[in-house]
């Protein structure tokens, strides 16, 4: 299945837009599993176990894996496939290269470690979204607006993001997505209307500060299909480092996406704005 139509499943299974970050850093690690032979998995697997019935999708990010070298690839793997297969799981590695170097990063995100989508950044131009369409049912999701202080230097510099919003859309809903930072709630309704069906990948809510608020007022495209997945990392996974670090995140993720729900069903009808504008 593709991770469009895996995510539509997954939010409607679950009622749930919550993304889990597995951004699981082994010096963060609670002494409970520090003791094991693979802590950095254990951890994972717990925290999925508590975790999955509450969420639409987890994001692996790639960088706190790839520090750890073998070891860590083979945690990514096999974190993979201890996740339901009724759940995405989205590679967060920011790739962006030439044709042929694109193709080897897509071929082992989608072959090797069998992930439904990874991120990337389009700065390079088609050539980066077309080596990603080469592989079959593969799905993208392209840095627009960032929830970095220094995303300003860059891309809302001219007004870049605005461009790469139009780019992305033109390349179809269904194969790809946008990253927006939750820290940029002045800008969602616009890329909203930039992009009016593409799914959000919003990082930023929890310990970055990013105004959820606003996410689910602005970034949604309806109330019933909201197009968007909420990215919490080091709030749920981190939440506490006792021997019930596992149980506390999947309190935190069920909190959010009760959180999410409400303020959705509590918006303002800025998206029956847009579609009467869009039809």
């Amino acid at each position: 299945m593709s991770f469009f139509n895996k995510y539509l499943a997954a939010t409607k299974k679950n009622e749930s837009y919550v993304c889990v970050g597995l951004d699981s850093d082994i010096t963060k690690l609670p002494s409970i599993v520090k003791t094991e032979s693979n802590p950095l998995l254990v951890f994972n697997k717990r925290i999925i176990d508590e975790t999955h019935q509450y969420v639409a999708c987890y994001k692996i990010n790639m960088a706190f894996y790839l520090a750890l070298g073998g070891d860590g690839v083979e945690v990514v793997k096999k974190t993979i496939e201890y996740i339901p297969d009724n759940i995405p799981v989205i590679i967060d590695i920011k790739a962006g290269d030439i044709g042929n170097t694109m193709e080897q990063y897509a071929f082992s995100v989608f072959r090797y470690f069998k992930a439904d989508a990874m991120t990337i950044n389009i700065l390079m131009g088609s050539d980066v979204v077309n080596a990603c369409f080469t592989i079959e049912d593969s799905f993208c999701f392209a840095l627009v607006l960032t929830s970095n202080p220094s995303a300003k230097q860059y891309f809302t510099h001219n007004d870049l993001y605005k461009k790469l919003a139009i780019i992305v859309n033109k390349f179809g809903h269904e194969r790809i997505g946008a990253v927006v930072g939750a820290t940029r709630s002045d800008d969602f309704n616009e890329l909203r209307e930039l992009m009016p069906e593409t799914i959000f990948l919003i990082p930023g809510v929890g310990a970055q500060g990013g105004d959820l608020n606003s996410v689910c007022e602005n970034a949604i495209y309806t109330k019933d299909d909201a197009r968007i997945l909420v990215n919490s990392s080091r709030a749920i996974i981190y939440a506490n480092s006792t021997d019930r670090y596992a149980e506390t995140a999947g309190k935190e993720a069920k909190l959010l996406r009760e959180r999410i729900t409400e303020l959705i069903g509590n918006e303002t009808g800025l998206w029956q704005k847009r579609k009467r504008h869009h039809l």
